[in-house]
């Protein structure tokens, strides 16, 4: 039986990271809250651990296509695979373009949308101009996986019981209480002004916005909540959660259009 394992490329992704970060993970904890889901590496992770077992479960994003797509996979698996072998057979040049201009109302033709779009754009990156629309140029794929079956089906067992929801990371940490686990994976804090070079949503994770995460980071610490939070190894970040253990971890630089740029950097893992 196939490993149940992100199904979507995400920039910022942690697949390659967990051996950095399983030492920090308590070995006992309630509840799972995890408010900015992006492609699920942790969640998937934990649960493959068995850390998961009986536990309630809380995927959320502010994403509404995110959302529709971990929803779509949780209850229709079967029409989605059926849905990306069509994709898998049309994929074109002129159909990706086509595709990209679609607005479907279906929720299981949304689905098939995102993943298709993510499996063969640039770098599997998701961009939204100032109108929501996704606006990421095809990349050069001989011969993208894109409707990988069972990767698909293993990764919808792991969905099964959870409650997934659509929100800000505030609403999703709303019923979190003492002993459970929650990990932040916000939009990271940019190293430099050009680095910022993707808009999630059509609202910008700013400023204000990491502040606010900071303040929500502190308060469930308060409250007893074991709390885990990514972000880059930058001055604002360091001052903003200083109160706390900071671990750098070593992350490789994926998304670059130039391959000899893509090096390890430093990002830094917070703990209470």
């Amino acid at each position: 039986m196939r490993v149940a394992a992100p199904v979507l490329k995400w920039a910022g992704g942690k697949r390659r990271l967990l051996k950095q970060y399983e030492e920090h993970f308590p070995a006992e904890f309630g509840s799972y809250f995890e408010p900015f889901v992006g492609g699920g590496a942790v969640f998937f992770w934990l649960y493959e651990q068995g850390l998961l077992n009986q536990k309630n479960v809380v995927l959320n994003d502010i994403n509404p296509e995110l959302h529709n797509f971990y929803s779509v996979l949780q209850t229709e698996c079967e029409e989605l695979i059926q849905k990306l072998a069509e994709h898998q057979r049309r994929h074109n040049h002129e159909h990706y373009y086509r595709v990209r201009q679609q607005k479907p109302r279906k929720a299981v033709f949304r689905a098939a949308r995102l993943l298709y779009l993510n499996r063969t754009c640039f770098n599997g990156l998701y961009r939204v101009n100032q109108k929501g629309q996704f606006n990421v140029p095809m990349g050069r794929y001989k011969n993208p996986l894109i409707c990988d079956a069972e990767g698909l089906r293993a990764a919808s067992r792991a969905l099964q019981g959870a409650r997934i929801t659509l929100g800000t990371f505030k609403e999703a940490v709303s019923e979190a209480k003492k002993g459970d686990l929650v990990y932040f994976d916000p939009p990271y804090v940019p190293l430099n002004p050009t680095s910022s070079f993707t808009s999630y949503t059509k609202e910008n994770f700013g400023l204000e916005d990491q502040q606010e995460l900071a303040a929500t980071y502190a308060d469930l610490v308060q409250r007893g909540v074991n709390v885990l939070l990514s972000n880059s190894d930058t001055p604002l970040v360091q001052e903003l959660y200083q109160e706390f253990q900071q671990y750098r971890i070593l992350a490789p630089r994926a998304i670059n259009s130039k391959a000899e740029k893509r090096q390890k950097i430093s990002e830094l893992l917070i703990t209470p």
